[in-house]
């Protein structure tokens, strides 16, 4: 009896899983939860305050922190910081005059204490006296009624995001020392001294940009080099549109403040000496014998540059 061969069955079986077991669920999912989540957030910044409104829109519209408007100030008040405008420092000057005449110690220096509006800022002028004011006569050590008046000067110009430009001058009366002080070193160490006790009371270490030291270059009462009111100590809360003022001693006269920018005078100077000098022509490059008798002239710098340089006709 013969026996039948048995069929030869495959079992193929599917990787994988299908259906429900899928995981194509889990990217619709988190769909769904990421616009539940946007839907909150609108919600909530609808029944929110406009000072909230606009702190969420100033971080999404500069992130890294460099617009005018912040979310919050340093001190976590919540206010939004803006740029002082020309109002704005109208009314800081305004503020500082009324705040230096209830202090009875200084309502006697506010003839001392200039505060003028300029092209570049609020500028704020510590005039010394005779017998010395601010500072101690001669040294960079400030006096009691200097230390006051610049801890009240610090509460208000830390509240503000301008930058500030802090200049040391001296008068035309030469220093006595015998180790080489001078009025230079004098005018830089007031300003900052001004620099220290400023940020010691609040102001930024950022907000002070320039420290400035003219000794005499820049004298205020220019007709009396010795005027005690030449040594002085100015604050520019500089207005940041404009660019950091360039100072020249030609254009201050008797306490006028000079605007930014180059004199005439020195530009007229220039022009014409460089459309005076003679262009050098190749044949005064190639050395020669002097005549008996006539001193040989030393080559210009420039002449003596050329001939350094490769490929130059000795």
């Amino acid at each position: 009896m013969t026996t039948k061969a048995q069929p030869i069955i495959v079992i193929k079986k599917k990787s994988g899983h299908g259906g429900h077991h899928g995981g194509a669920w889990k990217v619709a999912y988190a769909d769904f939860v990421t616009a539940m989540m946007s839907l909150f957030i609108v919600l909530w910044l609808m029944g929110s305050s406009e000072k909230v409104k606009k702190a969420v829109a100033g971080y999404f519209n500069d992130p890294k922190g460099t617009a005018s408007l912040l979310g919050t100030t340093m001190t976590g008040t919540g206010e939004a910081i803006k740029e002082a405008s020309s109002a704005d420092l109208e009314k800081l000057k305004e503020k500082l005059e009324e705040e230096i005449k209830a202090r009875k110690d200084l309502e006697k220096l506010s003839k001392q204490i200039e505060i003028t509006i300029t092209p570049e800022g609020l500028r704020i002028e510590l005039l010394e006296g005779k017998n010395g004011t601010f500072y101690e006569l001669g040294s960079a050590k400030l006096s009691a009624s200097g230390q006051e008046l610049l801890s009240l000067l610090a509460s208000e110009l830390k509240t503000l995001p301008n930058s500030l430009l802090i200049e040391g001058h001296t008068d035309s009366t030469p220093y006595s020392d015998q180790n080489g002080y001078s009025n230079w070193d004098l005018s830089a160490d007031r300003a900052n001294s001004a620099r220290r006790l400023l940020q010691q009371d609040g102001v930024r270490t950022n907000q002070v940009t320039q420290v400035r030291g003219y000794a005499d270059q820049m004298l205020r009462v220019k007709n009396n080099p010795t005027d005690p009111s030449n040594r002085r100590v100015s604050i520019l809360v500089k207005n940041d549109n404009e660019p950091v003022p360039i100072l020249f001693a030609d254009k201050i006269v008797n306490g006028s403040t000079p605007l930014p920018g180059k004199p005439e005078s020195s530009r007229a100077a220039s022009t014409s000496a460089i459309s005076t000098a003679p262009p050098e022509s190749p044949k005064s490059m190639s050395p020669s014998k002097p005549a008996a008798g006539i001193p040989t002239a030393r080559p210009g710098l420039i002449s003596r540059i050329r001939n350094l340089l490769p490929g130059a006709r000795k």
